[in-house]
């Protein structure tokens, strides 16, 4: 049993990553209808919209090592409250809109403060023994996914009254989680574990990336997760422009679609993540979900191709199972192959990775699909995958 503090510790985690599955998704269905009164050309509304999440990736990919490194030093919990209050800030100047350039300001902001995630990913670390590691961070995903089920809905609804609103809600539940942590949330590093310096190299991006592949036993992991995650930014970007391309989806059907993923997600973390883990290793687990992502990248190109939607709707089932698996074993794979003083550090490069995967992906997705096709970057999601799964066994 937790005590109370652990106990808030735990909460406030949890909330953190609760609010970043609704904050994120609740804005998702309305991004292309944002964007579409400062786009005269159709087919230049997709590269905005893919562009726009490449910039918030690239700011991640800049400042996580810093934020992670900076949390190692400082602690979690300073860091935590700073990456809220920029996430709120983020949300409410996209929200205001009224030029392009406005909107790609409000996502650097959000993105300058979106290390947040390998920050908290370091807290549950710090909090849970390694052997339950695995388990934390299915259950992490679950929440996430719980967000996830919540905000495209909710998203989707409140952009009835105003495309706009979404955002706002999202900056308003993020400041009460700052509140909430700011009151009551203890600090989960010791200081005895706290490196005395920051080197100059850990705030650096390409040092932090260089140091991470220069580790043996996490570099075939890292690249096979970078290979996934090209074409896994390509198809976050490009979802909501997709739908409307070819199905003439409004927000309120694509924030309904979300909502179901997030319920998947929920289920696989709940009833079928701990039964794999009794039976299968890390490494198992990740690769059948790598296997999964890939028939789902398959279904999804051919319901471009067809223009027939339940095609799609069967494959972001069999991509989102996937992905729901292959979370949780890949950052506890991670977690387990550092010491306490580097889990930010770690936790850090891995989000460096995944950021200058969805800097790449987004952009080369948005240009094959006006260039090649709705079906394109799809394609390019089986090809990568099935690189991904040679390269991981």
């Amino acid at each position: 049993m937790f005590h109370n503090q652990s106990k808030h510790a735990f909460l406030f985690g949890l909330i953190s990553v609760f609010l970043c599955g609704i904050g994120f998704s609740i804005v998702a269905p309305v991004v292309p209808f944002l964007v579409q009164p400062y786009i005269s050309n159709p087919g230049d509304q997709a590269v905005a919209v893919t562009l726009l999440t490449s910039a918030y990736a690239a700011c991640v990919f800049f400042a996580a090592p810093a934020l992670g490194a900076l949390s190692d030093r400082y602690g979690r919990r300073p860091l935590l409250l700073f990456c809220l209050l920029g996430s709120a800030a983020g949300y409410t100047v996209f929200g205001i809109g009224g030029a392009l350039w406005v909107l790609f300001a409000g996502r650097i902001i959000e993105g300058i403060t979106g290390g947040s995630i390998s920050t908290i990913f370091a807290y549950f670390a710090d909090i849970t023994p390694p052997e339950e590691r695995t388990r934390t961070f299915g259950w992490v995903s679950a929440v996430a996914g719980a967000g996830a089920v919540i905000g495209p809905s909710l998203g989707g609804l409140l952009a009835g009254v105003g495309y706009a609103v979404p955002m706002y809600f999202g900056a308003v539940i993020t400041l009460l989680n700052v509140v909430y942590g700011f009151l009551y949330m203890p600090e989960s590093l010791e200081k005895n574990s706290r490196p005395d310096r920051i080197s100059i190299a850990r705030l650096n991006p390409f040092s932090q990336l260089a140091g991470i592949l220069s580790l043996k036993h996490v570099k075939r992991l890292f690249f096979s997760a970078f290979l996934l995650w090209i074409p896994n930014g390509s198809l976050q970007a490009v979802f909501s422009q997709f739908t409307l391309d070819v199905f003439s989806w409004e927000p309120a059907r694509i924030g309904l679609m979300f909502s179901i993923m997030g319920i998947q997600d929920i289920l696989a973390q709940g009833f079928i993540m701990p039964r794999l883990l009794k039976t299968r290793s890390d490494r198992q687990i990740a690769i059948a979900g790598m296997v999964s992502e890939l028939a789902g990248y398959s279904l999804i190109a051919a319901s471009a191709l067809l223009s027939f939607y339940p095609l799609f709707i069967a494959g972001m089932f069999i991509f989102g199972f996937g992905d729901s698996i292959f979370g949780p074993s890949f950052n506890g794979m991670v977690s387990k192959s550092a010491d306490a003083h580097e889990q930010g550090r770690l936790q850090g490069g891995s989000q460096s990775i995944q950021a200058l995967a969805r800097i790449i992906g987004p952009v080369a997705g948005g240009h094959l699909y006006v260039s090649l096709g709705h079906s394109a970057p799809a394609f390019m999601g089986i090809l990568l995958i099935a690189a991904a799964i040679s390269v991981l066994k």
